[in-house]
């Protein structure tokens, strides 16, 4: 799924991506209420300060501690002190509460949505995977979803509250002094102008850092994969080139945005400033002439202070929620993704049966990414229930191709597949994958322990069903030398296991299945002769009692089946029995001269 290029949206447009965030959102309504509740009493306590000031400045150092009027009525010097610090104190229990609130709300938002993204990501067929690299899944589910963490759990409610600010402290401004206030409206709006202006700048560049970070990590995560292989070829230094180049692209890309970032920050204290300054120095002459009251000017320059604080905060806000756009937009494309492998609404019950039957009924596919080459070419062929068959040809012949389209990775461009006389296109994709167990030529080993991998195979197996699959694999043969035996550590990756022994872990995980069809796909192509005797005594056991469909290169691995299928440019020429076979003189025969000199 390659990125989209496209041309720096509208901000209208920028922030219905993150309209996209509701559903993740709306389950939260009761604590993101209590929040904003706890928001309405911060601002509307802090809004009381100026007046608490002007009242202090008045009525307590003006010599009227007595007087009556103002905020706080006729009180002495310290009641105005204590009322201070009890606005004070109730600011700081509702701000802490809105914080704690809206934060628990961010984390949740952010913990669903990554947990969304990684189950639709795992939902995708392996054509999902041919464009878009590991690491740019990995960049959103990181990255970005940190980003949307940001504005959910701290930007929303920081440009709330300054929403609430500005509109009260404008509100009170225009009590306090009309004048002034019309003269601190026209400075406000210079600071707005350029918020605007720079929003739709900062998306885009946020947009173009986070692409460039998950090219990075994407480059990252492939080479570490295959750190022998790069050492192997002593390609260390250039792979370190090649992500210095990365890193600095990322790094160029980052200084872009902050720099866009730094001037309108630079603007706006500049602005708000000079705007305080100002308005202090025509309040001064007012207070001079008797049109205001020292308390006045000075309550009116705090709600001037908190007023532009709004603002400010405004511009931090709408470069952040600038930024999660960008992030909501890649994670959204994700969720939005479609699986190529459709499944039936309501899905076909699959049959169930001790040993399945197989049927390829004229079946014809070409790969996405080669449209016009067909892997497969009117292939037809049947498996009957408990029957071993091995398909064996050149590399190419499309040979593994079949096991892909049995296991739907890919669908069928035409004929049919028919798993105990049902088109595989009908069952639900999870009931159809298990009824099939898959021993491949690399098989994964996760980081766990021995016990963990085989289980893998059966979640719900009791540690003595994983340890008899073990003993029937010939794991036993190893496990027991290792510190731990089978809760041995296996580091990722299963690095220090050789290839035998991660065949015989694959092996006990897919007797520990028990699934009625057995796919092996090159299982012991890439053994030693000690080691493939015993991952064959492992493959015997488990394809005891169940039908087996055996990928092979190696002709020497598949002369005890019951029936060989010779492949070729993806169609099937022969069939038959090998001692059939090398009798007809055709391509077997000729492989198995080379291999087995017959």
């Amino acid at each position: 799924m390659p990125r989209p290029v496209c041309a720096p949206p509208s901000a209208a447009r920028s922030l219905s991506a993150l309209r996209g965030l509701l559903p993740f959102v709306r389950p939260y309504r009761a604590r993101i209420a209590a929040a904003f509740v706890f928001l309405c009493l911060g601002s509307g306590t802090i809004l009381l300060v100026p007046l608490a000031f002007r009242d202090l400045i008045d009525f307590g150092f003006g010599g009227h501690a007595h007087a009556a009027g103002g905020l706080l009525g006729s009180v002495s010097l310290n009641g105005h002190f204590i009322a201070l610090f009890v606005l004070a104190a109730f600011w700081a229990l509702a701000v802490s509460a809105r914080f704690y609130s809206i934060s628990w709300v961010g984390e949740r938002v952010t913990a669903d949505l990554r947990k969304a993204v990684y189950a639709r990501v795992l939902a995708q067929s392996p054509q999902f995977f041919e464009t878009l690299q590991t690491g740019e899944v990995l960049s959103r589910l990181t990255a970005d979803t940190t980003l949307i963490q940001t504005v959910v759990g701290s930007s929303v409610s920081m440009g709330l509250r300054s929403l609430f600010q500005f509109i009260g402290g404008m509100a009170m401004l225009a009590v306090t002094s009309p004048g002034l206030f019309s003269l601190n409206l026209g400075l406000m709006a210079v600071l707005v102008a350029p918020i605007l202006a720079v929003g739709r700048r900062v998306k885009r560049l946020s947009r173009e850092s986070q692409d460039t970070i998950a090219d990075a990590s994407a480059l990252a995560a492939e080479i570490l994969n295959a750190m022998p292989t790069v050492q192997a070829y002593t390609q260390e230094s250039r792979e370190i080139r090649r992500f210095d180049e990365r890193a600095e692209t990322s790094f160029m890309a980052a200084v872009r945005r902050t720099r866009v970032r730094a001037a309108l920050t630079a603007l706006i204290i500049t602005a708000v400033v000079g705007s305080i300054v100002f308005v202090l120095w025509v309040g001064a002459h007012q207070v001079r002439t008797g049109a205001l009251t020292g308390g006045q000017l000075a309550s009116f320059i705090l709600y001037a202070v908190l007023v532009a604080g709004a603002v400010g905060t405004f511009a931090e806000v709408w470069g952040d929620m600038m930024r999660a756009a960008g992030a909501a937009e890649r994670l959204l494309d994700l969720l939005r993704a479609e699986s190529a492998i459709p499944e039936n609404s309501p899905p076909e019950a699959i049959r169930r049966a001790a040993q399945a039957s197989l049927s390829f009924d004229h079946v014809t596919f070409c790969y996405p990414s080669r449209p016009n080459q067909r892997a497969l070419d009117d292939v037809c062929f049947d498996i009957a229930p408990g029957e071993s068959v091995a398909l064996v040809g050149p590399s190419g012949a499309g040979k593994t191709t079949v096991v892909q389209l049995l296991l739907r990775y890919y669908d069928v461009d035409g004929g049919s597949i028919r798993l105990n006389g049902q088109d595989i296109r009908g069952l639900a994709l999870h009931g159809l994958r298990g009824a099939m167990a898959l021993v491949s030529q690399d098989p994964v080993i996760f980081s766990g322990s021995v016990l963990d991998n085989i289980r893998y195979g059966r979640g719900t197996a009791t540690d003595e069903e994983v340890l008899r699959a073990g003993r029937a694999a010939w794991v036993d043969e190893f496990a027991e030398r290792l510190p731990e035996g089978y809760r041995t550590f296996l580091g990722e990756r299963g690095t220090r296991l050789s290839g035998g022994q991660r065949q015989r872990i694959a092996i006990a995980r897919a007797i520990l299945k028990g699934a009625p069809l057995l796919l092996l796909d090159e299982a012991t192509s890439a053994l030693d002769a000690e080691s493939e005797i015993l991952v064959q005594q492992g493959l015997a056991a488990a394809m005891e009692g169940r039908t087996t469909l055996v990928i092979a290169h190696r002709l020497a691995t598949v002369q005890k089946v019951d029936r060989i299928i010779v492949m070729d440019a993806g169609r099937l020429i022969e069939t038959g029995t090998p001692a059939d076979l090398r009798g007809q003189g055709g391509l077997y025969a000729r492989l198995a001269q080379l291999q087995l000199g017959l």
